[in-house]
């Protein structure tokens, strides 16, 4: 084994480990809660040896980055996961390789992913990114009073799936500091919009120093990424 193998194998160990405990903690079942490695700024080798370890999900978050990446593990049975602000001209080339985009925030690229998807017949999972700060700020977001309305408009897109909803841990406002309560809010517009869209159970929350927070909410994905590859590169 390689010492970056073994690096790695050992990273995952140990978040398992963290998943689990979370998991028992709360009295949930552990594979009611999905994996999903955030592997921005690790190279395509990293992916090679995550899969050979057993991840099946994986997340990017600049186009740039994630498309020759992709195209390089084209070969491997993953999930890719698209987590970052998306601009609407990056919408063609993402949807080329991206399983699930959890960004959504806007009606506008609502109509720009509906478009790419037909266009390259694909179905493309689609989450609504929630802002819980005060108003939506560098992380994206739409507030909560509107994912309803953006949430019809996906289901409504064709080539799209509403898969359910996405948040970042408030920096700023009233939850900022408070990811328990954050994401707990989460789950209470979870449950709301499953009312009307029973399918879109899907709710992605948690990352490398809260997921305990976000199995304890209820999260049924949590994204991690310095707890499993380290402390990244600094982006030049």
């Amino acid at each position: 084994m390689t010492d970056r193998k073994a690096e790695l194998a050992a990273n995952l160990a140990q978040v398992e480990e963290r998943i689990v405990s979370a998991c028992a903690a709360v009295g949930r079942k552990r594979e009611e809660v999905t994996l999903i490695v955030v592997t921005k700024t690790y190279p395509a080798s990293d992916v090679r040896i995550l899969h050979q370890l057993g991840v099946r999900h994986v997340a990017e978050n600049r186009d740039q980055d994630a498309a020759p990446k992709a195209a390089t593990c084209a070969d491997l049975s993953l999930t890719w996961h698209f987590v970052g602000q998306l601009q609407t001209n990056k919408v063609r080339s993402v949807t080329s390789y991206a399983d699930v985009v959890q960004s959504v925030d806007r009606a506008k690229l609502v109509t720009a992913l509906s478009a790419a998807a037909v266009r390259g017949e694909r179905e493309l999972g689609c989450l609504i990114q929630v802002a819980l700060d005060a108003e939506s700020g560098e992380r994206g977001g739409v507030a909560p009073d509107g994912v309803e309305e953006l949430a019809a408009a996906v289901d409504e897109a064709p080539g799209l799936r509403l898969d359910g909803l996405m948040t970042v841990a408030p920096l700023a406002g009233e939850y900022a500091g408070r990811q328990r309560a954050a994401f707990d809010r989460l789950m209470e517009i979870s449950s709301r919009l499953r009312a009307g869209h029973p399918a879109a159970n899907m709710v992605s929350a948690g990352m490398s120093g809260d997921l305990e927070d976000a199995v304890a909410a209820g999260a049924t994905h949590v994204r991690v990424g310095t707890a499993v590859l380290g402390v990244r590169p600094r982006l030049g």
